[in-house]
């Protein structure tokens, strides 16, 4: 597997919590760099609508995407973004970052993780990450890829070791050069990837393909599986 560039992470204390970022991205450390409200940020919401917890963001470090962690479903009637402290790095932004960096230091096609950060309250946390924006990109819903690259964008992740909590036609995204990338790894976790958690994770795929385009959805995804199939047979 291609080796990617290498991310330097350092730790910092901020008010109420802590941050994690790459020195090599980050010159100026702090939590303005997850406030949506910071005028430096040029904040522009990714959509109307929904959770509302995603903001475009630009400044010293590129093009990014500030994500603060809501939930979603029954649950959040109760609490809307805060979540059981059970360790820092259990946190869901520290996780996802540890994720990302992993992924991105072996090549995989996954945008590089800038920073991520959680401030506690007595049992409970909230949190933020920032990413690199990926630009010029399409969803999968929006315009099907190779099946093959896609293929081989989920086995790479597979082969990483790394299993997609939601892995969906919206997480996976197609640049302008036709090459795939895999996003959104939120509750992703660390595992050894057998023949069903592989499957499962192909299988959530094709709900996804399903409800955005019916039967030409489902047929999609055969030619991904087939394809995927291939691409594993190889690695044996």
């Amino acid at each position: 597997m291609i080796t990617g560039n290498r991310i330097r992470t350092a730790i910092l204390d901020i008010p109420g919590g802590a941050m994690c970022f790459d020195s090599s991205r980050i010159q100026s450390p702090s939590d303005q760099l997850f406030n949506p409200g910071n005028p430096q940020l040029e904040a522009t919401s990714v959509q109307v609508g929904g959770r509302q917890s995603a903001w475009f963001v630009r400044a010293e470090f590129g093009s990014a995407v500030l994500r603060h962690y809501r939930r979603g479903g029954m649950i959040a009637r109760i609490s809307r973004d805060r979540y059981i402290w059970t360790g820092a790095s259990s946190t869901r932004s520290f996780a996802e970052f540890r994720i990302l960096q992993e992924l991105h230091s072996l090549g995989v096609k996954v945008p590089a993780p800038l920073a991520a950060a959680y401030w506690r309250s007595g049992p409970f946390y909230r949190a933020a990450i920032l990413i690199e924006r990926i630009q010029g990109v399409r969803t999968l819903a929006e315009a099907p890829a190779h099946p093959h690259a896609v293929a081989r964008a989920i086995h790479a992740m597979h082969r990483a070791g790394i299993w997609h909590a939601d892995l969906n036609a919206y997480n996976v995204l197609l640049d302008q050069t036709g090459q795939v990338w895999l996003i959104d790894f939120d509750r992703a976790r660390r595992r050894t990837m057998s023949t069903s958690l592989r499957q499962a994770n192909l299988l959530r795929l094709r709900r996804s393909l399903l409800k955005v385009a019916g039967q030409n959805g489902a047929q999609y995804w055969s030619q991904v599986q087939q394809a995927y199939e291939q691409i594993a047979a190889d690695y044996r």
